[in-house]
Protein backbone atom coordinates (compact mmCIF):
# COMPACT_ATOMS: atom_id res chain seq x y z
CA UNK A 1 0.00 0.00 0.00
CA UNK A 2 1.35 3.58 -0.72
CA UNK A 3 1.37 6.35 1.41
CA UNK A 4 2.35 10.02 1.66
CA UNK A 5 3.37 12.23 4.28
CA UNK A 6 2.14 15.72 3.33
CA UNK A 7 4.35 17.98 4.51
CA UNK A 8 2.36 21.30 5.03
CA UNK A 9 3.26 24.74 6.44
CA UNK A 10 0.80 25.45 8.77
CA UNK A 11 -0.18 29.40 9.43
CA UNK A 12 -1.63 29.43 13.04
CA UNK A 13 -5.27 30.73 12.29
CA UNK A 14 -5.16 31.14 8.54
CA UNK A 15 -7.97 27.91 8.01
CA UNK A 16 -8.86 28.63 4.79
CA UNK A 17 -5.09 28.99 3.41
CA UNK A 18 -4.44 26.01 5.36
CA UNK A 19 -7.20 24.01 3.72
CA UNK A 20 -6.65 25.50 0.30
CA UNK A 21 -3.16 24.17 0.38
CA UNK A 22 -4.14 20.78 2.15
CA UNK A 23 -6.47 19.93 -0.56
CA UNK A 24 -3.75 20.87 -3.41
CA UNK A 25 -1.29 18.56 -1.58
CA UNK A 26 -4.08 15.99 -1.38
CA UNK A 27 -4.84 16.06 -5.11
CA UNK A 28 -1.52 15.91 -6.15
CA UNK A 29 -0.15 12.55 -3.84
CA UNK A 30 -3.68 10.83 -4.58
CA UNK A 31 -2.93 11.19 -8.53
CA UNK A 32 0.56 9.66 -7.53
CA UNK A 33 -1.06 6.96 -6.26
CA UNK A 34 -1.56 7.40 -2.54
CA UNK A 35 -3.68 5.29 -0.09
CA UNK A 36 -3.00 6.74 2.87
CA UNK A 37 -2.54 10.21 3.55
CA UNK A 38 -0.83 11.89 6.93
CA UNK A 39 -0.93 15.34 7.56
CA UNK A 40 0.84 17.30 9.95
CA UNK A 41 -1.09 18.36 13.64
CA UNK A 42 -3.21 20.26 13.90
CA UNK A 43 -2.92 21.05 9.81
CA UNK A 44 -5.78 23.31 9.37
CA UNK A 45 -5.92 25.56 12.80
CA UNK A 46 -2.36 24.92 13.66
CA UNK A 47 -2.37 26.15 17.27
CA UNK A 48 -4.47 28.88 17.17
CA UNK A 49 -4.99 30.72 20.68
CA UNK A 50 -7.06 33.68 19.49
CA UNK A 51 -10.36 34.98 21.37
CA UNK A 52 -12.73 33.60 18.42
CA UNK A 53 -11.43 30.03 18.67
CA UNK A 54 -11.78 29.59 21.89
CA UNK A 55 -12.96 26.10 23.26
CA UNK A 56 -16.31 26.72 23.35
CA UNK A 57 -16.25 28.37 19.39
CA UNK A 58 -15.61 24.53 18.48
CA UNK A 59 -18.02 23.45 19.84
CA UNK A 60 -19.91 21.92 16.66
CA UNK A 61 -16.90 19.74 16.22
CA UNK A 62 -17.91 17.57 18.97
CA UNK A 63 -20.44 15.89 17.32
CA UNK A 64 -20.11 16.33 13.54
CA UNK A 65 -16.95 17.61 12.82
CA UNK A 66 -17.87 19.60 10.40
CA UNK A 67 -14.12 21.20 9.62
CA UNK A 68 -13.50 17.40 7.70
CA UNK A 69 -16.87 17.83 5.77
CA UNK A 70 -14.48 18.17 2.87
CA UNK A 71 -12.10 15.31 3.44
CA UNK A 72 -14.87 12.94 4.15
CA UNK A 73 -16.01 14.00 0.35
CA UNK A 74 -12.50 13.24 -0.47
CA UNK A 75 -11.95 9.74 1.25
CA UNK A 76 -15.59 9.42 0.03
CA UNK A 77 -14.46 9.69 -3.82
CA UNK A 78 -11.13 8.16 -3.74
CA UNK A 79 -11.68 5.57 -1.14
CA UNK A 80 -8.17 6.71 1.22
CA UNK A 81 -7.11 6.95 4.44
CA UNK A 82 -6.71 9.97 6.03
CA UNK A 83 -4.80 10.94 8.81
CA UNK A 84 -4.24 13.89 11.13
CA UNK A 85 -5.35 15.93 14.04
CA UNK A 86 -7.53 18.35 15.00
CA UNK A 87 -8.71 20.16 17.92
CA UNK A 88 -12.28 20.00 19.44
CA UNK A 89 -12.84 21.53 22.78
CA UNK A 90 -9.94 20.71 25.40
CA UNK A 91 -8.59 18.19 22.76
CA UNK A 92 -6.22 17.89 20.50
CA UNK A 93 -7.63 14.68 18.62
CA UNK A 94 -6.00 12.91 16.32
CA UNK A 95 -8.21 10.94 13.79
CA UNK A 96 -8.32 8.45 11.25
CA UNK A 97 -10.59 8.72 8.05
CA UNK A 98 -12.10 6.55 5.40
CA UNK A 99 -15.57 5.74 3.74
CA UNK A 100 -16.46 3.92 7.17
CA UNK A 101 -16.49 6.69 8.93
CA UNK A 102 -14.25 8.70 11.42
CA UNK A 103 -12.32 7.26 14.41
CA UNK A 104 -10.69 9.59 17.21
CA UNK A 105 -7.54 9.35 19.56
CA UNK A 106 -6.42 12.23 22.05
CA UNK A 107 -2.95 13.88 22.23
CA UNK A 108 -1.92 11.80 25.14
CA UNK A 109 1.18 14.56 26.25
CA UNK A 110 -0.21 18.31 25.49
CA UNK A 111 3.47 19.96 25.79
CA UNK A 112 4.54 23.20 27.48
CA UNK A 113 1.76 25.85 26.65
CA UNK A 114 -0.57 23.31 24.96
CA UNK A 115 -1.46 22.65 28.53
CA UNK A 116 -3.03 25.99 28.96
CA UNK A 117 -5.24 24.80 26.40
CA UNK A 118 -5.67 20.92 26.07
CA UNK A 119 -5.95 17.86 28.14
CA UNK A 120 -4.39 14.86 27.58
CA UNK A 121 -6.19 11.90 27.06
CA UNK A 122 -6.49 8.84 29.12
CA UNK A 123 -6.34 5.79 26.73
CA UNK A 124 -3.97 4.42 24.04
CA UNK A 125 -5.69 2.07 21.25
CA UNK A 126 -5.03 1.23 17.68
CA UNK A 127 -7.48 2.52 14.81
CA UNK A 128 -8.94 -0.53 12.99
CA UNK A 129 -9.25 0.23 9.06
CA UNK A 130 -9.45 -2.10 6.06
CA UNK A 131 -5.56 -0.66 5.66
CA UNK A 132 -4.42 -2.41 8.88
CA UNK A 133 -4.63 -1.52 12.84
CA UNK A 134 -3.24 2.03 13.04
CA UNK A 135 -0.96 3.05 16.14
CA UNK A 136 -2.03 6.75 16.08
CA UNK A 137 0.00 9.28 18.29
CA UNK A 138 0.92 12.71 18.14
CA UNK A 139 4.28 14.84 17.97
CA UNK A 140 5.18 14.89 22.23
CA UNK A 141 3.81 11.33 22.09
CA UNK A 142 7.13 10.60 20.35
CA UNK A 143 9.27 11.43 23.08
CA UNK A 144 7.30 8.86 25.25
CA UNK A 145 8.14 5.27 23.93
CA UNK A 146 5.33 3.76 25.91
CA UNK A 147 3.31 4.84 23.47
CA UNK A 148 4.16 3.44 20.81
CA UNK A 149 4.86 0.17 22.58
CA UNK A 150 1.35 0.04 23.78
CA UNK A 151 -0.11 0.41 20.38
CA UNK A 152 2.26 -2.52 19.03
CA UNK A 153 1.53 -4.31 22.04
CA UNK A 154 -2.03 -4.34 21.10
CA UNK A 155 -1.62 -5.12 16.96
CA UNK A 156 -1.03 -1.71 15.53
CA UNK A 157 -0.02 -2.46 11.81
CA UNK A 158 2.34 0.25 11.10
CA UNK A 159 3.11 3.79 13.49
CA UNK A 160 2.05 7.15 12.34
CA UNK A 161 3.04 9.94 14.17
CA UNK A 162 1.62 13.44 13.04
CA UNK A 163 3.28 16.55 14.54
CA UNK A 164 4.92 20.37 14.77
CA UNK A 165 8.41 19.05 15.92
CA UNK A 166 10.44 22.45 15.56
CA UNK A 167 13.20 23.10 13.31
CA UNK A 168 15.31 23.51 16.07
CA UNK A 169 15.41 19.49 17.55
CA UNK A 170 14.88 18.31 13.80
CA UNK A 171 17.89 15.97 14.65
CA UNK A 172 16.03 14.37 18.03
CA UNK A 173 12.87 14.15 15.79
CA UNK A 174 14.49 11.95 13.12
CA UNK A 175 16.46 9.70 15.74
CA UNK A 176 13.59 9.14 17.62
CA UNK A 177 11.11 8.61 15.04
CA UNK A 178 13.59 5.87 13.30
CA UNK A 179 14.26 4.55 17.36
CA UNK A 180 10.05 3.77 17.20
CA UNK A 181 10.06 2.08 13.62
CA UNK A 182 13.28 0.12 15.12
CA UNK A 183 12.36 -0.69 18.45
CA UNK A 184 8.85 -1.84 17.83
CA UNK A 185 9.66 -3.68 14.18
CA UNK A 186 7.17 -1.68 12.50
CA UNK A 187 6.45 0.79 9.53
CA UNK A 188 6.79 4.45 10.65
CA UNK A 189 5.48 7.39 8.89
CA UNK A 190 6.10 10.45 10.86
CA UNK A 191 4.79 13.89 9.18
CA UNK A 192 6.19 16.88 10.19
CA UNK A 193 4.92 20.77 8.93
CA UNK A 194 7.33 22.37 6.91
CA UNK A 195 8.15 25.14 9.24
CA UNK A 196 10.06 22.02 11.44
CA UNK A 197 10.75 19.30 8.33
CA UNK A 198 11.89 16.27 8.13
CA UNK A 199 8.79 13.80 7.40
CA UNK A 200 9.69 9.79 7.53
CA UNK A 201 8.67 7.04 5.84
CA UNK A 202 10.58 4.20 7.75
CA UNK A 203 10.03 0.31 7.33
CA UNK A 204 10.06 -2.08 10.48
CA UNK A 205 13.79 -2.90 9.28
CA UNK A 206 14.26 1.09 10.28
CA UNK A 207 15.40 1.87 6.51
CA UNK A 208 14.54 5.34 5.48
CA UNK A 209 12.24 4.74 2.35
CA UNK A 210 11.28 8.40 2.09
CA UNK A 211 12.54 11.62 3.40
CA UNK A 212 11.55 15.41 3.57
CA UNK A 213 13.70 18.19 3.27
CA UNK A 214 12.44 21.70 5.18
CA UNK A 215 10.02 23.01 2.46
CA UNK A 216 6.30 22.41 1.78
CA UNK A 217 6.54 18.83 -0.18
CA UNK A 218 4.83 15.38 -0.37
CA UNK A 219 7.20 12.28 0.37
CA UNK A 220 5.43 8.86 -0.64
CA UNK A 221 6.65 4.63 -0.06
CA UNK A 222 5.37 1.44 -0.40
CA UNK A 223 4.25 0.04 2.82
CA UNK A 224 5.31 -4.04 3.13
CA UNK A 225 3.27 -5.59 6.05
CA UNK A 226 4.31 -8.95 4.43
CA UNK A 227 8.37 -8.12 4.95
CA UNK A 228 7.22 -6.40 8.75
CA UNK A 229 6.83 -10.20 9.60
CA UNK A 230 9.67 -11.37 8.32
CA UNK A 231 11.56 -9.22 9.96
CA UNK A 232 9.61 -9.97 13.06
CA UNK A 233 10.58 -13.81 12.53
CA UNK A 234 14.35 -12.78 11.67
CA UNK A 235 14.65 -10.93 14.84
CA UNK A 236 11.85 -11.75 17.59
CA UNK A 237 12.25 -9.06 20.06
CA UNK A 238 8.29 -9.71 20.87
CA UNK A 239 8.70 -13.47 21.68
CA UNK A 240 12.14 -12.70 23.67
CA UNK A 241 10.45 -9.56 26.10
CA UNK A 242 10.43 -10.45 30.02
CA UNK A 243 7.62 -8.22 30.98
CA UNK A 244 8.20 -10.12 34.45
CA UNK A 245 11.01 -8.54 34.74
CA UNK A 246 10.72 -4.94 32.91
CA UNK A 247 8.50 -3.45 36.57
CA UNK A 248 10.80 -4.90 38.69
CA UNK A 249 13.14 -2.36 40.82
CA UNK A 250 15.22 -3.73 43.71
CA UNK A 251 16.83 -0.56 45.77
CA UNK A 252 19.17 -2.81 47.76
CA UNK A 253 20.87 -4.23 44.73
CA UNK A 254 20.82 -0.44 43.29
CA UNK A 255 22.14 1.27 45.94
CA UNK A 256 25.52 -0.92 46.84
Amino acid sequence: MRAACLQLQVEPCKIEENLSRALQMAGSALAKGAEILVFPELFLTGFCYEPSLKPSSFAGECSHYSSLDIFRALAEEHDCLIIGSLRSGRQNLGFCLNQSGLQLRSKIHPFGRELEHFDGGDFISPVATRWGQVGLEICYDLRFPEVARSLALQGADFLVTVAQFPALRQGQWRTLAMARAIENQMPHLACNWASGGGSLIIDARGRVLAEAGFEQTAILADIDLADRDLFRREVSCFADRRPEVYGRWDAERSNP
